[in-house]
């Protein structure tokens, strides 16, 4: 019996170690797939990097960013590039389904990788940083335009002349500075560095053959299940060790977008910060002259905040910010100040000016079209207009509460008044109150009177059938 009993035991703990290590093993082999779809910027940023650190908490082998972008903002290719070069897990960069591209801070991603691949029909570079906002004055228009269709079109043959040495010291600036990134990724990873400084110089591209052919990139497959036939056994080094990759019949893990990063791409949106802001802005105004009404203010304030959370996550030019809030500061004041359209004017340029010079990037998808910029505007001055209405019709009604909404009331006398000589004194009911009263005239009980002053809790009163000062008859 015990012998039986020991034999079970051992059966039992062989097969829970092997379910362990077949868990484990399923556990290692799966892939993650996290789609990098649309421009780069602060919500897709966020997106990568928390599930970059989810598949490494999962155990996954391998992860493959799907991409299809053209750029997108400095900063947020930053942040992705630090965290997949911190790693452990292998992370493969992979442009495709066809027709897909990786420009701009797509390529530096993807040289940052520690595998890259593309599907036929796909292209990668023109990987130049973008002046903020300020054309490359030093160039004859046709250079710019042939740099430009260079860019877009892909052309890997297309050439321009480097940068002049008239250009900005800023654009000098980040032109050395992009391409000794890209140039020390592509060492890092083993791959042409020439290349590499040329799309960020010369803005040129390159199809997935030729960037294949010029070892820009590892391999062309094409789609996720080829990528990983071609990568099984491929030895990959990550931040901590070699890793031997399995990935033939590997679980495939799609990553959908969130909530969380579809309500912070909205957020982020340029036009979205800046409709937040001018909401808030007006909300607290609105709530600051007429208190009470505590709705406009809640409103304002929250979509201030969030205004402000999301400008602090864009590129913002602070001298743009300063123009859009001393526009509306003007357009606020056009209210209470008798300027006759002058100050409103000059707060609606502002505000245009600064709207315009808002976001710190020409790159695309985080522009503010110039039909919003228009449309605030026009929303901003009627709001301004209904508001200034409001404002002058409050100001004309008659007043119905405090001190002065006793002058000019009507009352009766509780009692006959007593007389020191000069100032009779007694009690008068007005509006269902009881008040001192004094007059210069003495009053019998029941008499009518009308008030014509108030020294603190005394009223002056006269007969309400004698004549004040100044009135007609």
């Amino acid at each position: 019996m015990l012998k039986f009993l020991k034999t079970i035991l051992v059966i039992g703990f062989g097969f829970a170690l092997h379910c362990g290590v077949a868990a484990t093993s399923a556990a290692t082999s799966a892939v993650v797939v996290i789609p990098v779809n649309g421009a780069i910027g602060p919500a897709s940023a966020d997106f990568i990097d928390r599930h970059i650190l989810l598949a490494q908490k999962s155990g996954a082998q391998l992860i493959v960013l799907q991409m299809d972008t053209p750029g997108g903002l400095d900063i947020s290719m930053r942040q992705i590039i630090q965290t997949i070069l911190a790693s452990p897990v292998p992370v493969a960069s992979f442009v495709a389904p066809g027709g897909a591209r990786a420009a701009s801070a797509g390529t530096f991603i993807l040289y940052a990788s520690h595998i890259a691949a593309m599907a036929p029909g796909t292209n990668l570079g023109a990987a130049s940083p973008i002046q903020v906002g300020i054309p490359d004055r030093t160039r004859p228009p046709q250079q710019q335009k042939s740099k430009q269709d260079a860019g877009n079109l892909g052309a890997g043959t297309a050439k321009t002349e480097l940068p002049s040495d008239n250009e900005s010291t800023l654009h000098r600036k980040q032109m050395h500075d992009a391409a000794a990134y890209i140039r020390g990724l592509a060492q890092l990873r083993g791959r042409n560095a020439v290349w590499a400084e040329r799309a960020v110089r010369e803005a040129v591209s390159l199809s997935s053959n030729e960037a294949l052919t010029q070892k820009v990139i590892d391999l062309i497959a094409q789609d996720v299940p080829d990528l990983l036939h071609k990568l099984d056994g491929r030895q990959v080094s990550t931040a901590d060790g070699n890793h031997v990759l399995h990935t033939v019949g590997a679980d495939i893990k799609t990553i959908k977008l969130d909530d969380r990063t579809r309500f912070l791409a909205v957020l982020t949106d340029p036009g979205t910060a800046l409709m937040l802001l001018m909401v808030g802005i007006f909300g607290l105004i609105f709530e600051f002259t007429n208190p009470g009404i505590v709705l406009p203010g809640v409103i304002g304030a929250i979509c201030l905040l969030l205004g402000l959370f999301a400008l602090q996550m864009l590129p913002v030019n602070y001298a743009g910010l300063g123009l859009i809030l001393l526009g509306l500061g003007f357009l606020v004041a056009e209210v209470f100040l008798p300027t006759f359209g002058v100050v409103g004017i000059g707060g609606l340029i502002a505000f245009g000016f600064g709207a315009t010079m808002l976001i710190d990037t020409d790159q695309p998808g985080f522009g503010i079209p110039l039909s919003l910029i228009v449309a605030l505007a026009i929303v901003a001055t009627l709001f301004v207009y209904f508001v200034s209405n409001a404002v002058l019709k409050s100001r004309r009604r008659p007043v119905v509460s405090g001190a002065e909404q006793l002058l000019g009331s009507t009352g009766i006398m509780l009692n006959d008044m007593q007389s020191d000589g000069v100032i009779s004194e007694g009690w008068a009911r007005v509006r269902s109150e009881q008040w001192r009263a004094q007059s210069m005239v003495t009053l019998a009980k029941g008499q009518r009177v009308r008030v014509v002053s108030r020294t603190g809790l005394i009223l002056a009163v006269v007969p309400i059938n004698e004549v004040e000062p100044g009135e007609l008859i």
